[in-house]
C-alpha cells in the first residue's frame, strides 16, 4: 500500500535568469512498511525534492505534478494544514542535522516547544517521553537538559532524530544524514533508523544519500536521480547488482571496494561536469558525460523502460515500450 505517491512533480527556483529546473517529471511512490532510497550526486535533485514535500519556501516553485500523502495533495495544502501535519505525520532529519537544534535552548525546551506547537498540555508527560527516546537512542536522561553545543556531533545527531520523531510520524525523510559522520557513527544512526522502523515509531522512511553503499544496507528500494530527473528506479538488490542505466554503472564504478588495491585497480571517475538546469537538453540529461551516447539522445529524451521485476531504467541503449 503506498503511503505517498509522487506523480510528475516539478519543482522549480525562480532567478532573475529564468527557473532553474531542480526536479522536474519525477514520479515515485514509497510504500508502508519500507525504506525508500534516493541517491545521486550533488545538484541532482535529491534535498529539493524531499524539502518540497515538508515546506516549500521562496524561491521554490511548485510547477506542477502531485505528491499525494495518505490521500492529501501535499503541493495543495495550506500553511495552516502543512504545519499541522509537520513532525506528527511527516517529518525530516534534515540534512547538516546536528546544527539543526536552536543553540539558545536545552533539548527539553526545543521539544517543548514543537509538542505544544502541536496541542500538547501536559510538559511533564513530554518529558517523561523524551527522556525514554533519549535512553532508546543510548543517550543519558542528563541530555535534556543539556544545550546542543554541550553535546559531540554524534550526540547531536541522535538528539536531532529524536526530536524529529518525538510525534510519532508516519513518515520519516532522512536527509543525507550521515554525510558529516565517521563510519562507526553511520552504522549507529542506521542502526538507529532501523530501531524507529521496527519499534513503529515511523511507518516508512525515505532516505537520501550520495552513497550507493549506505542504501545497499539500508534500502528496500531505490530511486537514482540525474540533473532533476530519474534515471532509475527499483529494488535496491537489483539496481546495485545490475545496474541498467550508464550513470548508474559509473556511479558504481566510482566506489572503492573492500581488498581491491588502487595499483591493481584504479576507481573510475565521471567524466565532466553536471549540466546547467536553466537551459537543460531536450533530449538525455545525461548524454554530455555519457560514453555510450546515441545520435538522438540530445534531441529525445528517454522514457522509463521496464528492465525487471518493478525496476525501471531510462535509456535509448534499452529499447522496449514507453512505461
Amino acid at each position: 500500500m503506498a503511503m505517498l505517491t509522487v506523480e510528475d512533480l516539478k519543482i522549480y527556483y525562480a532567478t532573475p535568469f529564468g527557473h532553474v529546473k531542480a526536479v522536474d517529471g519525477v514520479s515515485f511512490e514509497v510504500r508502508e512498511g519500507e525504506v525508500f532510497g534516493i541517491a545521486g550526486e550533488s545538484g541532482c535533485g535529491k534535498s529539493t525534492l524531499v524539502h518540497s514535500l515538508i515546506l516549500r519556501k521562496p524561491p521554490m516553485v511548485h510547477m506542477g505534478g502531485k505528491a499525494l500523502f495518505k490521500g492529501r495533495d501535499l503541493m495543495r495544502l495550506s500553511k495552516e494544514e502543512s504545519r499541522k501535519i509537520r513532525y506528527t505525520e511527516l517529518s525530516i532529519i534534515p540534512q547538516y542535522a546536528m546544527n539543526a537544534l536552536n543553540p539558545t535552548k536545552k533539548i527539553k525546551d526545543i521539544v517543548w516547544d514543537l509538542a505544544r506547537e502541536h496541542g500538547h498540555t501536559d510538559r511533564e508527560e513530554v518529558e517523561r517521553l523524551l527522556r525514554e527516546r533519549l535512553k532508546m537512542v543510548k543517550l543519558s536522561e542528563k541530555v535534556a537538559d543539556m544545550y546542543p553545543v554541550e553535546l559531540s556531533g554524534g550526540m547531536r545527531q541522535r538528539a536531532t532524530m529524536v526530536v524529529s520523531t518525538l510525534l510519532n510520524p508516519d513518515l520519516l525523510i532522512a536527509d543525507e544524514v550521515t554525510s558529516a559522520l565517521d563510519v562507526t557513527t553511520q552504522r549507529v544512526v542506521i542502526e538507529l533508523l532501523h530501531h524507529f522502523m521496527r519499534e513503529g515509531i515511523v511507518k516508512s522512511i525515505i532516505f537520501v544519500t550520495h552513497d550507493l553503499a549506505l542504501l545497499d544496507k539500508i534500502a528496500d528500494r531505490m530511486m537514482i536521480l540525474y540533473a532533476g530527473k530519474v534515471v532509475e528506479i527499483g529494488p535496491t538488490e537489483e539496481v546495485i547488482n545490475e545496474p541498467s542505466h550508464p550513470y548508474t554503472q559509473l556511479l558504481l564504478s566510482s566506489l572503492p571496494r573492500m581488498g581491491i588495491q588502487y595499483r591493481k585497480q584504479k576507481l573510475r571517475g565521471i567524466p565532466g561536469y553536471p549540466i546547467s538546469l536553466l537551459n537543460p537538453p531536450k533530449g538525455c540529461r545525461f548524454y554530455t558525460r555519457c560514453p555510450y551516447a546515441l545520435d538522438k539522445c540530445p534531441s529525445e529524451e528517454p522514457k522509463l523502460v521496464k528492465v525487471g521485476e518493478e525496476h525501471y531504467a531510462a535509456c535509448h541503449l534499452l529499447g522496449g515500450e514507453d512505461q
